[in-house]
């Protein structure tokens, strides 16, 4: 990994933008929809970022970036065609440990952003790490047709219920798989319908169900074919995505380990010629 995946929290945080044209009008927004404070540092500034200022959504300042602009700042952008300012501004936020973007130079920046598909609260980010722009907005297009858009509605479903979810069962374990029933099952289909009040009920029946009926583990053997990814059909993702302990061998590739749950338990249990890693 060329980068870490983060999502970083600006909300009401003091954010800085050099650059006042169209590319940093566009990430001006972003920066407000995430709730940062706004200065916009440039000697001139297009109808977009006037049109911000004159509602009152940011603050700008008409004229040449200076080094004490990035005092105090949690974030910095730098969205100007002078690639002398764009690299002062990288060279001093770096120097202070303030994350910087510079706008289609990764070389300068400590930070990138992401394509983005926004199901609010549930947000999904694709980088290429300044690779490839153009694969990423192809894969965010997929993204975009393939997530509903209600997405966002069950997210809140279940933010709304995990305090009720937590009393009724304790153990993080049984949270979990009741978590994991729910969302890929009738509850879900109803939000996706916009039958929430019928959701919500389900979801208090499906709850008490749950915590009344002890828990019992399920054993899948999953072909992992000749070792592509790709090959792999749905529902064997689905299994390895939910699976808490995964037993493999040694013709089981490292990409499709990689597809496994994280936190899940990998257990080597592969056998060659004269080499048994367990018995029989």
């Amino acid at each position: 990994m060329d980068y870490l995946p983060i999502f970083y929290r600006i909300t009401d945080k003091p954010c800085l933008m050099v650059g006042g044209g169209e590319v940093a009008a566009r990430k001006v927004e972003l920066l407000l929809k995430a709730g940062g404070n706004v200065l916009v540092v440039a000697p001139n500034i297009g109808s977009r970022i006037a049109e911000l200022e004159e509602q009152g959504r940011l603050q700008v300042e008409r004229r040449k970036f200076e080094s004490t602009d990035i005092a105090g700042k949690t974030c910095i952008i730098s969205a100007t065609d002078d690639e002398a300012v764009n690299r002062e501004v990288s060279q001093l936020a770096q120097a202070a440990e303030i994350p910087v973007n510079v706008v289609d130079d990764p070389e300068l920046c400590s930070f990138i952003t992401p394509a983005m598909v926004d199901r609010s609260p549930i947000q999904i980010a694709i980088s290429s790490g300044g690779a490839s722009p153009v694969m990423t907005r192809m894969l965010r297009s997929r993204l975009e047709s393939s997530v509903p858009g209600a997405f966002g509605e069950l997210a809140r479903l279940a933010d709304s219920f995990r305090g009720e979810v937590k009393q009724a069962l304790p153990d993080v374990e049984a949270r979990r798989l009741f978590w994991e029933q729910v969302l890929e099952g009738q509850v879900a289909e109803l939000v996706f319908s916009g039958r929430h009040d019928e959701a919500l009920s389900l979801l208090h029946q499906e709850l008490a169900e749950f915590a009344s009926s002890p828990l019992r583990g399920e054993v899948y053997l999953v072909g992992a074919g000749p070792g592509d990814p790709d090959l792999l059909t749905f529902k064997a993702l689905r299994l390895m995505q939910k699976a808490d302990v995964v037993l493999y061998d040694r013709l089981v590739s490292e990409p499709i380990l990689d597809m496994v749950r994280r936190d899940a338990e990998k257990i080597y249990a592969g056998k060659a010629s004269r080499n048994h890693s367990i018995p029989q």
